[in-house]
């Protein structure tokens, strides 16, 4: 059973130019909740995703946030986008950095733990020199190094060995009862799909509630 609500979308619809993405989308995320978005391509995911991230502004509806801070909402994306020219580690480190969260020595024991967490101890690599499942899984430490109680990730296991992939959704749910939080996968592997709590279907932009 879930609990309070800490972030809920209204109405929400999404467009790009003269074509509609989403059509009137509700959505809410509650402590504890555990939730895969599954839909072919094309289908809306990832706006819906951007959107509830607050990256994309929803041409009509509200987003709102309870009880989160300015960081509270964090989002995987389905492609890694490392800085080539930094470690993995710094890579990690880069948001407590960036966000003046933590000096220098916290933040790279922080990054440290984050990525041991996903059994990574190249800490020195670069990105060129990481396979993509280690590239995943840099990028997944860099979201769960910031403490966001609202994770949105996007295809976070796509392309990946079950090992891999099973590694990353493990450090997801962990994160997420550390913090008492909530989960939102988009994936259209029906196998990962089936290890959540709740599946959500959008289908031509529209959610299918039926499928919670």
């Amino acid at each position: 059973m879930t609990g309070r609500p800490l972030l809920t979308a209204t109405g929400i619809r999404v467009g790009y130019g003269n074509t509609t993405i989403l059509y009137d989308v509700d959505v809410v995320l509650a402590e504890g909740d555990d939730i895969a978005l599954v839909g072919r391509s094309g289908s809306g995911k990832t706006s819906l995703l951007l959107a509830l991230a607050g990256l994309i502004p929803p041409r009509a509806g509200l987003v709102g946030r309870h009880e989160l801070g300015r960081d509270g909402v964090a989002m995987v994306f389905q492609s890694p986008s490392l800085l080539p020219e930094l470690s993995a580690l710094e890579n990690v480190a880069l948001p407590l950095r960036l966000g003046d969260v933590a000096g220098p020595d916290e933040a790279r024991d922080r990054a440290a733990a984050a990525l041991a967490a996903l059994g990574l101890t190249s800490y020195d690599a670069r990105p060129g020199h990481l396979s993509g499942g280690q590239l995943q899984r840099v990028a997944v430490a860099r979201v769960l190094v910031t403490g966001a109680r609202v994770l949105l990730a996007d295809e976070p296991t796509g392309a990946l060995d079950p090992e891999t992939a099973a590694q990353i959704l493990t450090a997801l749910r962990d994160h997420r009862d550390r913090v008492n939080g909530a989960l939102l996968v988009a994936t259209h592997d029906l196998r990962v799909a089936s290890t959540m709590t709740t599946r959500l279907s959008l289908d031509d932009g529209v959610l299918d509630r039926a499928a919670s």
